[in-house]
């Protein structure tokens, strides 16, 4: 029989807004979905103050460097609030975390998430963690902790916001990046699926707010709704980018995100050299035509915002660039060779995007 000081003190906490038993069923509906993310390395289950990982592995490094990233998924959550549809969000997380973990060459080992909210609804954390599951496996690395915290009075019962962190190994003599960067190296650019999960304050405040849509209306463009197509989830590239680095000659890569594409590739450009991207070389999504028409954006708003169909670009010296293309079309990545980088002493360290996207 449980203690009535315990009774009591749990009811006072329900009285204050926080369900502890919504909680424990919370992880009971998750436990399925954990386990199926899981890497031999991973010890132990849900239900302990930390996450276990066996280190083991890294006696095979000479020289093992720990690379970790953090993030979330920004307004995307409140379409997803909007569709009562939760067994996405978690998947735009670990792209989020792990893709920009894998632009050094690093393979990502485990992940931890943390979801608040202001009402525990055990079956919508569970189908969040679903989708974190589901792309830690997409990945290849194990979900191995999380913490979920109700917050009433601060958050509203339906609202929620989540983050994660990802941690990863490379080899010292593999590291990715700038130093590696060539004169001629080839910029090939890999298709995103959508706006992934930057710049949806711009998307909706054009959707929502101007253009007066509601979430359910079908766009003909889309061949689908606005939300579904708001809603469709990032694009994990880690396991297919990890290919290129092991299989090719592979130098650098950058991962699509806040900023657009030129200001994100221009993080991994040596300072001496610059990189043009041909326009021309690719069409985007509708839904990029659409933010710029019915909102009235100016294309360099929007390249700065968006990532306008492109999710990630690896910068593979000339003689590799047929097998990465292979490697990639292999993964069921959609790419192109869509610029190269040069020694131009007026775009040192910079990028430049020349030409216009076909049809706009």
């Amino acid at each position: 029989m449980a203690d009535p000081v315990d009774n009591a003190a749990e009811n006072a906490y329900a009285r204050a807004g926080v369900d502890i038993a919504a909680a424990d069923t919370a992880v009971d509906l998750m436990k399925e979905w954990v386990e199926k993310a899981r890497r031999p390395e991973m010890l132990g289950g849900l239900g302990g103050f930390a996450g276990l990982f066996d280190a083991t592995a890294l006696t095979a490094y000479r020289r093992p460097l720990l690379a970790t990233s953090t993030d979330g998924v920004g307004t995307k959550v409140a379409v997803a609030q909007l569709m009562d549809v939760h067994d996405t969000i978690g998947y735009d997380l670990v792209g989020m975390v792990v893709d920009d973990l894998v632009v050094c060459g690093a393979e990502p080992l485990f992940m931890t998430d943390y979801i608040a909210t202001g009402k525990v609804v055990p079956e919508r954390i569970a189908a969040i963690v679903k989708g974190i599951a589901e792309a830690c496996v997409a990945a290849g690395c194990a979900l191995v902790g999380g913490e979920t915290a109700e917050h009433p009075g601060l958050l509203s019962p339906h609202e929620y916001d989540v983050a994660g962190a990802t941690t990863g190994v490379v080899e010292a003599d593999d590291l990715l990046g700038p130093g590696r960067v060539r004169p001629g190296d080839v910029a090939i650019a890999m298709a995103s699926s959508g706006l992934h999960s930057n710049g949806y304050s711009l998307a909706r405040d054009v959707f929502f707010n101007q253009a007066g849509w509601a979430v359910d209306r079908d766009v003909a463009e889309f061949g689908r709704t606005l939300g579904e197509e708001l809603l469709e989830p990032t694009v994990v590239y880690a396991k297919a980018a990890l290919a290129l680095a092991r299989e090719t000659e592979t130098h650098a890569m950058a991962h699509v995100t806040g900023g657009g594409l030129a200001a994100n590739l221009a993080r991994v450009m040596p300072t001496e050299l610059g990189a043009t991207l041909d326009r021309a070389s690719w069409t985007p999504q509708p839904i990029f035509d659409l933010v710029r028409r019915v909102g009235g954006v100016e294309q360099a708003d929007l390249e700065a915002t968006l990532n306008c169909g492109v999710g990630m670009v690896a910068l593979t010296a000339p003689e590799s660039v047929d097998a990465a293309l292979a490697v990639l079309a292999a993964h069921e990545i959609e790419a192109w060779v869509a610029g190269e980088v040069a020694v131009d002493p007026e775009q040192a360290g910079t990028v430049s995007l020349t030409g216009q996207h076909p049809g706009w």
